[in-house]
């Protein structure tokens, strides 16, 4: 009896360290995810999250600051025109999300008041990032940025659409308030692809 028990036991514990590396194999991030970097972020609402927890979810993100009033809200309006775009569906299985670089200012107040005075839905977050950590997050995003004299930042303006484990699949420039036809159709091709 002994040696047969002892071989079912050998059998499960096998079993469950085969479980075990899929699913280790599962939660490891590609290697060109820009979630492989490590960033801490507050929302709007105040609550904090890391830069991976991001992932599991495509989402269309995108660099701003809440003092700027030329390319930023063209920034937001952009992805909201993305979001009228798209069926009711694909429209919940996308998020959006905002990074400040200019976190000294870009409060989580401040950053809420945004979103009201965009009207932005749930689907948004508007994110702040530790001082340390914004040059890092523009770094993988290929977001480049310069802080002027007068309080002013000169940045790229884009929206990058990322995969559920944060790979980058598109981007494109923000130019006005519509959304490049191109990018949408990549939107709309990857979600209807996305199980």
């Amino acid at each position: 009896m002994r040696p047969a028990l002892g071989g079912r036991v050998l059998s499960v514990v096998a079993g469950l360290l085969s479980s075990m590396s899929s699913l280790a194999t599962a939660n490891e991030l590609p290697g060109d995810s820009v979630y492989q970097a490590a960033a801490a972020l507050t929302d709007q609402n105040g609550r904090s999250l890391a830069w991976q927890d991001l992932r599991g979810r495509p989402v269309v993100v995108s660099m701003f600051y809440s003092n700027c009033h030329l390319m930023c809200p063209l920034i937001i309006g952009s992805g909201k025109a993305l979001q009228s775009q798209l069926s009711a569906s694909d429209r919940d299985a996308l998020d959006l999300a905002v990074l400040s670089i200019d976190p000294a200012r870009d409060t989580p107040a401040a950053l809420r008041a945004v979103a009201e005075a965009h009207h932005l839905d749930p689907r948004w977050r508007l994110l702040r990032p530790l001082d340390a950590d914004v040059r890092t997050l523009a770094a993988v995003l290929d977001i480049r940025y310069r802080a002027q004299p007068d309080g002013t930042f000169n940045h790229t303006s884009t929206l990058i659409l990322l995969d559920r484990d944060g790979r980058i699949l598109a981007r494109s420039g923000v130019t006005d308030l519509q959304p490049d036809p191109e990018f949408v159709a990549e939107v709309k091709k990857y979600l209807a692809a996305s199980p």
